[in-house]
């Protein structure tokens, strides 16, 4: 397998404020009780990621971190089928209630109704 596809590189996230208001303006949503994506199409050659995890939603910040790394880790299996666009995740109240398959669950749903939406 090739090791570009089992890694988080930086040319895959949203890093600055600018790129999470570009997604803002005029995203593309899809929505779970307890997970909200956001996505619009950028000029890239391929997905990028930002998530938020709100510490009023989620009090401690193990519990944020480790959300952090469920969405990062479901974003790389699923990266290769997505379209070339900016998503922003947000994690929503009772996400903590979840265990890891649940929520890998949830964002596998979603990254299929955004690939949907998005093309």
């Amino acid at each position: 397998m090739n090791t570009k596809l089992q890694c988080f590189p930086r040319e895959s996230r949203l890093l600055t404020p600018k790129h999470f208001s570009f997604v803002f303006e005029n995203a593309i949503p899809a929505t779970s009780p307890t997970i909200t994506v956001l996505a619009r199409h950028n000029k890239l050659e391929q997905p990028r990621l930002g998530i938020t995890v709100p510490k009023k939603k989620v009090k401690l910040a193990v519990s944020r971190n480790r959300i952090k790394r469920i969405v990062r880790e479901s974003f790389r299996l699923n990266a290769h089928s997505l379209p070339n666009v900016d998503i922003i995740v947000i994690a929503k109240h009772g996400i903590n209630d979840l265990d890891n398959t649940q929520v890998h669950t949830q964002l596998n749903t979603l990254w299929q109704r955004i690939s949907k939406r998005c093309k």
